[in-house]
């Protein structure tokens, strides 16, 4: 008994031909995965997952999805898009990257996504204006200006002196370089906070021992600043009072070893420099 092509299920016909015959359903499924990538970059920045569960879902539906389900966590971006004939397309995204934190990214990011709504923009460019944002990193000037003023006001706010303001800004400009150069070549944060914490004990603790007047307290106050992860945890708090519970432990833990390293890495040069001397 043979059957009617046309009633063959859609478990055995062509993948194209399983979509409804929609103008706008292929352009969805084509921009997908380029909402995914969207989502892992405003991740990778530092962005509440709330805002980039909205700003997916709402994308997909202005290319023409009927529905859209996302869920994120710090690790992994699951989107289900539902086409207007009550078809569903899942995609899952696994976040390898560590996650830091660029607002300046996330707001061009979710301008983008406001554009790409607006206009409908087409998957080759929205690929290509996200290539240009995910390239775009911070100048090297500002990036110096702000480590070294940064730990001079925090070593004169929390009761340094201006000698130890003006060390700690030195030291400042060796975190920064490893942060520009280094950074790339270490495995995670917690071994770069780690290395970090113990090259600048050690030197901060060798100069002390040979300037006077140098206090070795202030000074470490002052650079350790510059590495604590206080917005991590401050988005970690957000995320779990918003109701994202499993992104906001996750990200608390995740930020409460960076502090952790950065603590072991001084007092691991406290105690061997003192041990020398």
């Amino acid at each position: 008994m043979s059957a009617d092509a046309s009633s063959v299920p859609c478990a055995t016909a062509p993948f194209a031909s399983c979509f409804p015959q929609d103008a706008q359903a292929p352009l969805a499924l084509e921009a997908f995965p380029c909402l995914l990538d969207i989502g892992e970059a405003m991740l990778v920045c530092g962005a509440d997952v709330h805002l980039i569960e909205e700003e997916l879902m709402h994308l997909g539906q202005a290319y023409g999805a009927s529905k859209m389900n996302v869920f994120v966590i710090t690790a992994t971006i699951v989107a289900t898009m539902t086409l207007p004939g009550g078809y569903e397309h899942t995609l899952t995204r696994r976040v390898t990257g560590e996650v830091g934190i660029d607002f300046h990214k996330v707001e061009r990011l979710a301008n983008l996504c406001s554009e790409a709504a607006r206009t409908h923009m087409l998957p080759d460019e929205l690929r290509q204006r996200l290539a240009d944002i995910r390239s775009r990193t911070m100048p090297t000037p500002a990036l110096f200006a702000g480590g070294v003023l940064s730990a001079g006001a925090f070593a004169l706010f929390f009761g340094g002196s201006l000698l130890d303001a003006v060390v700690s800004a030195a030291f400042a400009v060796l975190i920064c370089l490893s942060i520009k150069y280094a950074r790339p070549f270490t495995p995670n944060t917690i071994i770069f906070n780690f290395v970090n914490a113990f090259i600048c004990g050690v030197g901060i603790i060798a100069v002390a021992s040979v300037v006077e007047g140098i206090s070795t307290d202030m000074v470490m106050i002052g650079d350790i600043m510059l590495l604590i992860p206080g917005v991590a945890m401050t988005s970690a708090t957000r995320d779990m009072l918003s109701g994202d519970t499993i992104s906001g432990v996750m990200r608390f833990v995740e930020s409460l070893l960076w502090a952790v390293a950065l603590a072991l890495g001084f007092m691991a040069a406290i105690w061997i420099m003192h041990m020398a001397w």
